[in-house]
């Protein structure tokens, strides 16, 4: 699926068939809700689950939880707060 085609299923009811649950949970999101996104990689143990999961977060608001997740799904997010921090430490 691409990008258009994600875009064009959000009309719809229900995500469609066949996604896995990372996309599933930004399907969710990209209809405004966040709670049943948020279940659905709360405890999905793969790299694309806990980046999801970050997301969420960083997107909820929630800098530090996301960063954990990010960290966990092996990759980098520095908050506003971390940039600001690394760029005086230089």
């Amino acid at each position: 699926m691409n990008r258009d085609e994600f875009k064009a299923s959000l009309v719809h009811e229900e995500p469609p068939n066949g996604l896995r649950a990372p996309l599933i949970a930004l399907w969710w999101d990209a209809k405004q809700d966040w709670s049943r996104a948020h279940a659905l990689v709360d405890e999905l143990e793969t790299s694309d689950g806990m980046a999801v999961h970050a997301y969420l977060h960083r997107k909820g608001g929630q800098a530090s939880n996301a960063e954990y997740w990010y960290e966990r799904a092996g990759r980098r997010f520095l908050s506003a707060h971390t940039r600001r921090r690394v760029a005086g430490a230089g």
